[in-house]
């Protein structure tokens, strides 16, 4: 009875072989997705997400555009008479009577109370914009990473000093203080004498304080979630390993514990841009950020609203700068949470 019930499951086998293979190959697809490396299996979970693509996308175009577009303005205004007069019309600093032209084939997002082309003036805008939020990121980076690694890393009272540091800086409103930090350094650059000479470099140097600014404000959340990670890191085995084989603080530090937290910093930094970017724009439409004629999204937005009466509305001055920013603080905000949900591996099923 035994042998007849084997010799069932024999057959039942034989006549099945399509499962069989198909059980091999997800044997065989799982073991290779197991033995895939930590972030090509990111890169697998980052494809699947649908809105992060679009929005990598979307981001990678815009780049091209805003790089692109100043040097095809340089290469037409090489071309004859008719290419330079084709460049000034585009020329985000050249000034001319049409002004507040209403959107169309001549200009294609209309041009300002001054005439000048706002298509031009919104991807010059994205130079300053996108580099606020990249630099003010890099200053964040640098600052709540080495921050966090030494206070995790330290522990004690170390550790404590450290945090009740930032728990302050945590309490202070941070917008308040970088206003305070551009006006109170402001007045200083008008009353400086190097200054007085050259009026380019202090709205050069009035840049850089935002940077710095923005930045510094940027860090403290960074720290936290760095140090949160060097917590769980350094009572793993490796990092015993390394103090056992006699290496030090700053080996451990640099070697062992900021690579293992670096896709966390890498995700969190990817949600840093938009908010310096969302920061530095509140910051010009007060007038306290980039000043003319340099703009920036926040500056033109606020040129926009400037020109708002009771007569007529020129819509355009306001929707294709505001448009602009919201598209990209979106696509920002879903790259992050494609970065996200691609390194968080305790969240896969």
């Amino acid at each position: 009875m035994n042998d007849e019930k084997i010799e069932g499951l024999v057959l039942k086998v034989e006549s099945q072989p399509g499962a069989v293979e198909a059980s091999g190959s997800q044997l065989s697809a799982s073991n290779s997705q197991l033995q895939a490396s930590p972030g090509r299996r990111a890169w697998r979970r980052f494809q699947k997400n649908r809105p992060a693509v679009i929005a990598a996308w979307f981001l990678a175009a815009l780049l091209l555009v805003i790089a692109a577009w100043p040097v095809a303005l340089k290469l037409v205004s090489l071309s004859g008479p008719s290419g330079a007069a084709l460049a000034r019309r585009y020329d985000p600093d050249q000034l001319s009577d049409f002004q507040f032209a209403a959107p169309g084939a001549r200009h294609w997002f209309g041009t300002d109370g001054h005439g000048r082309d706002v298509f031009s003036r919104v991807l010059y805008g994205a130079q300053i914009s996108l580099l606020v939020g990249v630099v003010g990121a890099g200053v964040s980076l640098v600052i709540g990473v080495f921050w966090g690694a030494v206070a995790g890393l330290a522990g004690g009272r170390l550790d404590g000093a450290m945090m009740r540091i930032v728990d302050v800086l945590y309490s202070l409103p941070s917008i308040i203080f970088v206003i305070v930090l551009l006006t109170t350094t402001g007045q200083v650059l008008k009353s400086s004498s190097l200054v007085q000479h050259s009026p380019a470099l202090a709205k050069e140097l009035r840049v850089v304080l935002l940077f710095v600014g923005l930045g510094a404000i940027s860090w403290l959340t960074m720290a936290r979630i760095v140090r949160g990670q060097v917590l769980s890191l350094r009572t793993r085995g490796f990092v015993e390993a390394a103090r056992v084989l006699g290496a030090g603080p700053l080996h451990i530090l640099v070697r062992h514990i900021i690579p293992n937290v670096f896709s966390v910093v890498i995700v969190y930094l990817t949600l840093t841009v938009p908010g310096i970017i969302l920061y530095e724009s509140f910051l010009s439409y007060l007038g306290l950020g980039v000043q003319p004629p340099m703009a920036s999204w926040g500056s033109l937005i606020a040129e926009g609203v400037d020109q708002i009466n009771p007569i007529r509305i020129y819509w355009w001055l306001i929707a294709f700068p505001g448009g602009v920013l919201v598209t990209t603080l979106l696509a920002l905000n879903f790259l992050g949470d494609g970065l996200r949900d691609a390194w968080d591996v305790k969240g896969q099923g």
